[in-house]
């Protein structure tokens, strides 16, 4: 992984790799020895960046959230923390939902009890929550930074309004910012370049985009007249195929793999890895084969023919 020139996450000092390993797929469609094998290639390979969130996987039978958080606490108890950057989530988790103070005091400290560690360096207000105030959530989280449980706060699937109305806030009472946006963004869905990449431009917000695959259509696994693909996100990866873009992008990507000698995947996130404000692209992996499409994303650097091919397909 040629990752020696890490990125600074926003106004933190957190740097990072251009891969952010996701968790969600730990202890659900990869069990704990195989999560283990995972998480020690991504380090072996140079990646410092983990994501998680306490609600993975409640939404698997006989899963009450947290899952992912345990195994990557365990991982970590048994091979150590050394320079790993972690990133979880509140907002989601059936027994600590919304954003309330009182729910972001008491998930916070579940999820630090799980990943056995005193403090997360980032920590995601997952969701929007219509029922809290935004000036509540936000003094809850800047208190934890104050108090040394988390480090930095970021917002995941919030609007434009509602990130302006936290950044607000925090600037009236002088409480913590955000340093970061998670949004969905990849190469069938830019929708986020109209509103809240100037936004975060403007603001000094990292960009930290998940669902780089698309749900794994930007893998290429998914075209008409194939096979079906036994993946739990197969029926969201398919919708491409009814946009228009949906060909036009995998062509384009096949193109480029091929002059390259690398899976679509890579090229997939190398692109939106190179996109104005983006620090680290979110991705996962359920098994090494996938893992090392992923890891050869920051080996890719795109020339400016390739990115414009790549842009027009997309646009």
């Amino acid at each position: 992984m040629n990752d020696s020139a890490r990125r600074r996450i926003g106004a933190s000092d957190l740097r990072v790799g251009s891969l952010n390993l996701g968790g969600n797929v730990f202890g659900w469609t990869a069990d704990e020895a195989t999560s283990f094998a995972v998480l020690d290639a991504y380090r072996a390979a140079g990646g410092n960046f983990l994501d998680t969130a306490d609600s993975y996987s409640a939404w698997v039978d006989g899963h009450g959230g947290g899952e992912s958080e345990g195994v990557i606490g365990r991982w970590l108890a048994s091979r150590g923390r050394a320079d790993t950057v972690i990133a979880t989530k509140v907002g989601g988790h059936p027994e600590f939902t919304g954003l309330s103070a009182a729910n972001v005091r008491a998930a916070s400290a579940a999820s630090l009890e799980r990943l056995g560690v005193e403090a997360v360096d980032l920590y995601y207000a997952h969701f929007e929550d219509p029922h809290t105030p935004v000036e509540e959530s936000a003094e809850a989280f800047s208190s934890l930074v104050d108090e040394g449980r988390i480090r930095y706060a970021g917002l995941s699937n919030h609007s434009p309004e509602r990130v302006r109305a936290w950044l607000d806030a925090c600037d009236r009472h002088g409480w913590h910012r955000p340093v970061c946006l998670q949004l969905q963004y990849n190469l069938v869905e830019r929708g986020i370049e109209r509103d809240l990449a100037p936004l975060a431009r403007e603001e000094g917000l990292a960009l930290l985009p998940y669902f780089g695959l698309a749900r794994g259509f930007l893998t290429g696994k998914y075209r008409r007249g194939a096979a079906d693909v036994d993946s739990p996100r197969a029926a969201g990866a398919r919708v491409y195929l009814d946009d228009p873009r949906g060909e036009r992008v995998l062509a384009a990507l096949d193109r480029v793999a091929a002059e390259r000698s690398v899976r679509p995947a890579t090229v997939a996130l190398a692109w939106l890895a190179e996109r104005p404000g983006v620090t680290s692209v979110l991705s996962s992996a359920r098994d090494l084969e996938q893992l090392e499409a992923l890891v050869a994303m920051t080996d890719l650097r795109l020339g400016p023919e390739e990115t414009a091919l790549l842009n027009a397909a997309s646009a």
